[in-house]
């Protein structure tokens, strides 16, 4: 229970008690800043606790954004403020800090809008609430509260609420194909009680299923494949406007919703290779292709962005000139339906699941997401070379711990030290060059399971350590992440391939499965504040270049049968590793609560 604090003179026939009580506060009254202070030292440290005008006249909607929202410490519109443990000192200095006898009347008169300000100039991470055609006023007159009430029976709350549950950017077909009707499906769930966190799981179950479905390997389980895999798409959609719809955002709700996302996926593309598998055909090349296309692509998304979210003087002629095609209508659906968000794409896997083949499935997966990870990153590119940024220390950090780099590249890092220049192109040049020498190598080689392509391998981690024997400040820094990701994850795929044995390329599918899942929880731990995981687990884990080493010495000391035995044992020690530390994190995370509402994925 919260508490909610009604301060300044009362307002005979006013629902706003009621109101307080339905979002969930206990409702108790003082007359000024003395019995105000005195109730909130009364209220447990523990608890939320609001500071409300009884003259306050608004929407529900606009009460429930301010007072409940879970993301901000303490947030505010006109006339009502709320403040969480971590905001509680403040909010009572505040208090404390507010006169009292003659000639204060114009602080203590409107208190709430005072202790507003006064928060403002703290560091308190007060959230002023956008409100849009939503009224939230203190009316001072019986004629101001006629005005604010006729002004609130102009707006319908509950229709804001639903469009604002659907998130303001998403793809063409989410826009137009999943959220008109799925925002109604989110309220449902919302009146039922149901938790978005709820509709996460129930959307992968689904997913799961619908995989279960394309490895039967029959027309009639491709058909249904399709359809499960659109209503997992729908509830996908569901959970974030859920969230949004009733106020419940946590960390844990975004972590699940972004893993889970790539859990389905990755798994549907399993159930394609097995149910091809039945039908003669051996795609599994194919399916661990897509898998790691689309593991890079995310890989340089999620770099590009931490290195520039925090940088100063981030501009560019690129960027001006993107915001310009982004002020014509045609050009930004065009522009977000090249870049094959999760909406198209698994529209595009659904619908070709359904009246194809798997191979023809991934064809068409591993062509559109080429030419869309092409143009993103050509564009991210053009923008890094023309932008006169400066990046933060945070950014560089963030950068070396997406690199992955473990106990090897951290000695051979250790021993350059202080032979780069910070802010060169020489980092993306070596891990540019560390992950094409060990392509090249086992790509061409007529038999790469051999101890040469051990000392490759070696040559490859020699050179990931220069890149990153510097802070990763430079203008193409951010490349060296996505580099490492598609050296290792591709030469896994062609040893498996090249070893031309049954299971070695399902095993390889299962080992990169594992490590990306590693690679996508350090992403989502950085965004939610809470750093990269600890550094005994990316020791543990061997890092990108101590992996490929482990990978290359046991394809050239064991056979192939031998190779995919242990490369199956390899992905469960690795699985079973990241998935119990990643797990006990996300369950006893104390990060604040987050929501992504960046670029569909």
């Amino acid at each position: 229970m919260s508490t909610a604090i009604l301060t300044g003179p009362p307002v005979a026939g006013s629902p706003l008690e009621a109101d307080l009580r339905t979002l969930g506060f206990d409702v108790r009254t003082a007359d000024d800043a003395a019995s105000t202070a005195e109730l909130l030292a009364a209220v447990p440290a523990q608890e939320r606790v609001a500071v409300v005008d009884p003259r306050f006249v608004g929407h529900l909607h606009a009460l429930r954004l301010a007072l409940t929202d879970p993301r901000f410490p303490a947030a505010a519109v006109p006339g009502a403020l709320t403040a969480q443990p971590a905001a509680r000192a403040a909010l009572a200095r505040a208090v404390g800090r507010i006169p009292v006898g003659a000639g204060t009347a114009h602080l203590t008169d409107v208190l709430t809008d005072t202790l507003t300000e006064s928060l403002g100039h703290e560091e308190a991470g007060l959230h002023r609430v956008e409100l849009g055609s939503l009224v939230a006023t203190v009316a001072l007159t019986p004629a101001q509260r006629a005005d604010a009430r006729e002004a609130v029976a102009a707006v319908d709350d509950e229709a804001v609420r639903l469009r604002t549950a659907v998130k303001s950017r998403d793809g063409f077909f989410t826009t137009y194909g999943i959220s008109p009707y799925s925002r109604y499906l989110a309220r449902w769930c919302a009146r039922r009680g149901l938790t978005p966190n709820q509709v996460t799981t129930a959307s992968l179950l689904t997913a799961l299923i619908a995989a279960g479905c394309a490895a039967t390997g029959t027309r009639g389980g491709f058909v249904a494949a399709g359809l499960l895999l659109l209503f997992s798409f729908v509830l996908d959609c569901t959970d974030g406007q859920l969230a949004r719809y009733s106020l419940q955002y946590s960390t844990m709700g975004a972590w699940l919703d972004a893993t889970f996302d790539r859990a389905k996926e990755y798994a549907y593309y399993a159930g394609l290779a097995l149910g091809a598998a039945r039908g003669g055909d051996d795609v599994w090349a194919l399916a661990l292709g897509a898998m790691v296309l689309m593991t890079c692509r995310h890989v340089v998304d999620f770099s590009f962005n931490e290195a520039n979210h925090d940088a100063t003087a981030n501009t560019s002629p690129t960027a001006a000139l993107s915001g310009k095609l982004d002020s014509v209508g045609w050009t930004v659906w065009v522009r977000r339906m090249i870049v094959l968000p999760i909406g198209e794409r698994w529209a595009m896997i659904a619908v070709l699941t359904a009246l194809t083949t798997p191979r023809i499935v991934f064809y068409a997966l591993l062509i559109g997401c080429a030419l869309a990870a092409c143009y993103t990153t050509a564009g991210r590119v053009l923008r890094s070379l023309t932008r006169r940024a400066r990046r933060t220390d945070r950014a560089a950090q963030a950068l070396a711990d997406l690199a992955d780099s473990g106990p090897l590249a951290e000695l051979i890092a250790a021993g350059a030290r202080g032979r780069g220049r910070t802010g060169s192109y020489l980092a993306p040049a070596m891990a540019f060059l560390s992950a094409v020498v060990l392509l090249v190598w086992v790509i061409f080689q007529r038999d790469p399971a051999s101890w040469l392509t051990v000392g490759v391998a070696a040559c490859s981690a020699l050179l990931a350590g220069a890149a990153v024997s510097r802070p990763l400040k430079g203008a193409l820094d951010w490349l060296v992440p996505p580099f490492f990701r598609a050296g290792e994850y591709v030469a896994i795929l062609v040893l498996a391939a090249r070893a031309d044995v049954p299971g070695a390329l399902p095993a390889a599918y299962g080992l990169v499965a594992a490590v990306a899942y590693h690679h996508y929880d350090t992403v989502y731990r950085i965004r939610g504040g809470t750093g990269a995981p600890p550094r005994w687990l990316v020791r543990a884990t061997g890092g990108h270049e101590g992996r490929i080493l482990v990978v290359t010495v046991l394809a050239a000391a064991l056979s192939p049968e031998g190779f995919t035995i242990a490369l199956t044992a390899l992905a469960v020690v690795l699985a079973l590793l990241v998935l119990v530390e990643s797990i006990r994190f996300w369950v006893s995370s104390q990060a604040p609560a987050v929501h992504d509402e960046g670029e569909p994925a």
